[in-house]
């Protein structure tokens, strides 16, 4: 995917200026820190109009970044801006960090007219309401670098959804309601396209993988991971099952084109393992998961996946907490399926029994979390629109050793403190699967919720349960009149 830059002039100016701003104008998008397609100088009402049309039909374009260099009359856009159908980012810089003070002249205020030009485009946009994000500053400020980085990232993330394929092997957890949602609204607010599969559909993949890439494949594991003795011993068989799960999915998946799937412990057909270590494994190469059938969790992790490619995210679900007062904190497992881009180390290839789903001991990859700062956030279906609440973080090395928990692992500290950031999270109704992230933050969060529509609520380091309620009562207001302009 690529970014669009678009400068905005007019042809008042002359040939000569107008080589001189697609020159500055070049350095800049050449400047940002991401994948930037430069777009010749726009100076006409049809001009931009096309290329706004361009853009909205072009699969390869996550977005739009528009700056106005000099000043580019505004009405001109009015047409542009009211086709274009991709995010939008509105950069207000110029092309020096100082004024020459000493040489300054009427040519160069001819030709860095971005103080006001910006202004002119500003007005426009929120005169025809046009939905976009603002950032002031020069783009060689790391600041402004990395805000411009999070919007692309958002829009990556937008863009993936959009085309979004997941697959459902079985349904949701019976009795479970945070896992239910509405999958034509979904469609229609995110994009994704969300099908049942039958398990038996899966299994007969799984029963096709050839012995011979069974087993290649446990000799991958073998060269990645700390295998467990018995799973080389005694237990092998296991482990291949495992490795035909994966091979299996993998086909399935592949075939199909999706990039995101669920499964559920209570509907497993023929399988004779619930899927562990194929799913973290393929959560690893990129793929949305969610268990006992979450789907909107599934969807969640391969929108952020998109959003930081090779960057540390996983499926999660807070389990139990450790409530020492001063020291709380909580930690986060599922029974297998904990993705390895947030292990530290190099994770445990092993075997244990499992307390429900009444097959044979599943294979899975047993690990702690790298410390650092991170972000959880959950998906819920509220019933009259789709809410994102997202809990800043610190992930910790866990107190002492947890030799008896054989799953993958996170130990964290919430902002601002475990009571403030349970209530706020329990009274804004989010669910218990999340995905925990620490390549994704807060600003990439609430430029994606800018772009989708969808409600966002942050809990972080200034958070307290009074300001939140009122926030939650604004909202609910705001959306019930906002459904009816």
């Amino acid at each position: 995917m690529k970014i669009w830059f678009l400068t905005g002039s007019q042809g008042l100016y002359g040939e000569e200026t107008l080589r001189q701003v697609a020159e500055q104008s070049r350095r800049i998008a050449e400047a940002l820190p991401l994948a930037v397609e430069w777009k010749p100088v726009l100076t006409d009402a049809a001009a931009i109009r096309r290329i706004m049309l361009e853009a909205s039909a072009d699969d390869t374009c996550a977005g739009v970044i528009a700056w106005m260099h000099t000043f580019s009359p505004a009405k001109m856009w009015i047409a542009g801006l009211d086709a274009l159908r991709k995010p939008l980012l509105h950069l207000h810089t110029q092309a020096n960090v100082e004024l020459p003070w000493s040489s300054i002249d009427m040519d160069f205020m001819n030709l860095n007219q971005a103080a006001h030009g910006d202004r002119e485009f500003g007005h426009i946009q929120t005169r025809l309401r046009v939905a976009r994000k603002t950032v002031a500053g020069h783009v060689s400020d790391p600041y402004v670098a990395g805000r411009v980085l999070a919007w692309a990232r958002a829009a990556t993330g937008l863009a993936e959804v959009r085309t979004l394929r997941l697959a459902r092997f079985g349904d949701n957890m019976r009795d479970v309601a945070v896992t239910e949602g509405d999958k034509v609204e979904a469609q229609l607010r995110f994009g994704v396209s969300v099908n049942t599969y039958g398990v038996n559909d899966l299994v007969e993949a799984v029963d096709a993988a050839t012995d011979a890439d069974v087993t290649s494949l446990v000799k991958e594991y073998e060269e990645l991971y700390r295998v467990a003795p018995e799973l080389l011993g005694e237990r092998r068989e296991s482990l291949r099952y495992a490795a035909r799960i994966e091979l299996g999915l993998r086909h399935f998946l592949e075939g199909g084109g999706f990039k995101a799937f669920t499964t559920n412990f209570e509907d497993l057909g023929g399988l004779r393992q619930l899927p562990g270590l194929a799913v973290q494994r393929l959560m690893a190469d990129g793929y949305g998961f969610g268990g006992e059938g979450d789907w909107k969790t599934a969807v969640l992790l391969r929108t952020l996946k998109a959003m930081a490619p090779g960057g540390g995210t996983s499926f999660m679900e807070d389990y139990t907490y450790h409530l020492t007062p001063g020291e709380e904190l909580i930690l986060g497992a599922h029974m297998l399926e904990v993705c390895p881009s947030i292990a530290a180390g190099t994770p445990s290839c092993e075997i244990h029994p499992l307390g429900i789903g009444g097959r044979e001991d599943p294979v899975r990859l047993v690990f702690d979390a790298t410390p650092g700062p991170g972000v959880v956030v959950g998906l819920a279906d509220m019933g009259d629109r789709f809410r994102l609440v997202a809990n800043e973080i610190d992930i910790v090395t866990p107190p002492e050793p947890l030799p008896s928990l054989p799953v993958a692992r996170a130990v964290w500290r919430p902002r601002p403190d475990l009571r403030t950031s349970t209530e706020a999270w329990l009274t804004a109704g989010a669910p218990h699967h999340t995905v925990l992230s620490t390549a994704v933050g807060a600003e990439e969060l609430t430029d994606l919720s800018d772009m989708l529509g969808v409600e966002l609520l942050l809990i972080d380091a200034g958070t307290t349960t009074r300001q939140f309620a009122k926030e939650l009562r604004w909202n609910q207001a705001y959306y019930r009149l906002a459904q009816g302009l």
